[in-house]
């Protein structure tokens, strides 16, 4: 017997959804590539820089400041 519950249907995105979910993955991008031209920390904690979407993240935790 397995413990998984079976996948619920998903409901179709509206178009307004589809077009924020399209916005936000452009301004990650965006993002991304900025954070990839920057020159390396020195003495840094290493890793992705935690402020890089304008939220605080830490091991996929987000705290607004």
């Amino acid at each position: 017997m397995s413990d998984e519950l079976p996948e619920a249907p998903r409901k179709p995105l509206t178009p307004a959804a589809q077009r924020a979910l399209a916005e936000a993955e452009a301004r990650r991008r965006e993002i991304d590539a900025k954070v990839a031209k920057a020159p390396a920390e020195k003495g840094g904690r290493g890793g992705l820089e935690p402020a890089r979407y304008g939220d605080w993240e830490i091991k996929g935790l987000t705290s607004d400041f």
